[in-house]
């Protein structure tokens, strides 16, 4: 049985000889770009593979877009290909708990046509708590064999900056006519205390929804109800095909993504570009809470 929001430790340790399945370590940290990859080397779960955001996840960054503008489709086809994924391979995505860098592999895959993906619910963290193996051996030669990847990209999950130019231009995201839900902290939303990006703020008449609120205190996601009220306070009547979601530069909004998908409410499209593409034109406009 396929997997395609979230799984559970136990249930990803029965698989993991399954020909069939595919285990990519997305483990990050903004601020020590390195670290994933050296934790990746010193301890991972066995027969995972690492995606670098940064060189796998993302495409090169330029004066245009965010930090973390989307691969382009080749390139992440062939990263896929390599990696020994197609069609009917089951992936499962982990980071180092929280989920915010696997839910960024979860929606590109979603994205490129592959419905049989999920994030390790806990990560890496959840995996050790529950006393499971890790591989501390050398990760080189440990590949999966390679296949053929073929993405089948769906244009309308994704929101330029253009058309988000547009949708505010027109006074929609006034009118509740399309919901913009920002994923970053709600001290980075206001303005108060921008850490990341030259520029504090956001887009006028989106709306604040942390993706740490998708979780429990322990790292893992909500059940479906909880989650479904929560984002009910945050949609306000607005149809979940009308939100689209954004936070610093495409990478955490993934995770409400996921968690709306979790919660049973499909449609959500993401604004890739975020708020890092936004600030690159100082003539669009900035909103705070000061």
């Amino acid at each position: 049985m396929s997997q395609t929001t979230l799984i559970t430790p136990r249930q990803l340790a029965k698989r993991l000889e399954d020909p069939d399945l595919a285990v990519i370590d997305c483990r990050f940290e903004l601020g020590r770009p390195q670290w994933g990859r050296n934790a990746y080397a010193g301890a991972r779960i066995p027969r995972a593979l690492y995606a670098d955001l940064d060189h796998d996840l993302s495409g090169p960054a330029s004066a245009s877009t965010g930090r973390h503008p989307l691969p382009a489709i080749d390139a992440i086809a062939a990263r896929l290909g390599q990696w020994g994924i197609d069609r009917q391979v089951q992936v499962v995505a982990y980071d180092q708990g929280p989920g915010a860098y696997a839910a960024r592999l979860w929606w590109l895959l979603r994205w490129l046509g592959h419905a049989k993906v999920a994030v390790l619910d806990g990560g890496l963290a959840a995996w050790q708590q529950e006393g499971l193996p890790l591989d501390t051996g050398s990760p080189a030669d440990r590949g999966r064999p390679a296949r053929r990847f073929e993405p089948q990209p769906d244009a309308d999950w994704v929101v330029s900056s253009l058309e988000l130019e547009g949708l505010l231009a027109k006074g929609r995201l006034a009118s509740a006519d399309v919901v913009l839900v920002d994923a970053r902290s709600a001290e980075r939303f206001a303005g108060r205390n921008e850490t990341i990006d030259p520029v504090a703020g956001h887009v006028p008449g989106a709306r604040n929804h942390p993706f740490t609120d998708n979780l429990d205190a322990a790292g893992r996601f909500l059940d479906r109800g909880t989650l479904r009220e929560r984002f009910a306070k945050t949609l306000e009547g607005v149809p979940p095909d009308a939100a689209i979601c954004m936070c610093g530069s495409g990478v955490t909004a993934c995770h409400n993504l996921l968690a709306l998908e979790v919660a049973g409410l499909q449609g959500a499209r993401l604004y890739a570009g975020s708020w890092s593409e936004w600030i690159r034109d100082p003539k669009r406009p900035i909103a705070r809470e000061l």
